[in-house]
């Protein structure tokens, strides 16, 4: 299983009028955390895309259970916890600055190739950086 967590600071723009994050926000919380966490692991959406291989979301789940607030400091917790295959699942978890659970999230991504436009197997690089940790 693969934990990843980073953090980012609620700008006034991602609000709505009550001062909560908009919902539609959360999707790109999401991606903030995946992207960080992949990066962390020295692999990249660019680099995968170079060699021919896109990565959409296929499912999107998310739970609001308290609003995250203008100039909080949040952190996204994303944890990989099935090695992928044609798909790779992400769950997300979402804690303001007390703590506090406030969101949980769920994304599935397919793995495509850019040429067939059809479902594929990832990067044998992907998986060889993936693999310590689901052994």
């Amino acid at each position: 299983m693969l934990e990843f967590s980073t953090k980012l600071r609620v700008r006034y723009g991602e609000t709505d009028q009550m001062g909560y994050v908009y919902y539609g926000n959360y999707a790109e919380f999401y991606e903030v955390a995946r992207v960080d966490m992949l990066r962390d692991l020295g692999l990249s959406y660019r680099a995968m895309e170079e060699t021919g291989i896109m990565l959409p979301v296929a499912e999107l789940h998310c739970k609001y259970l308290k609003p995250a607030l203008y100039d909080q400091e949040i952190t996204i917790k994303v944890i990989m916890d099935v090695m992928p295959g044609v798909k790779i699942h992400f769950k997300y978890e979402l804690y303001n600055e007390t703590e506090e659970l406030i969101n949980t999230g769920a994304t599935t991504l397919v793995f495509v190739s850019k040429k067939t436009g059809r479902p594929c197997f990832p990067p044998r690089d992907f998986i060889a950086k993936l693999k310590p940790f689901f052994e």
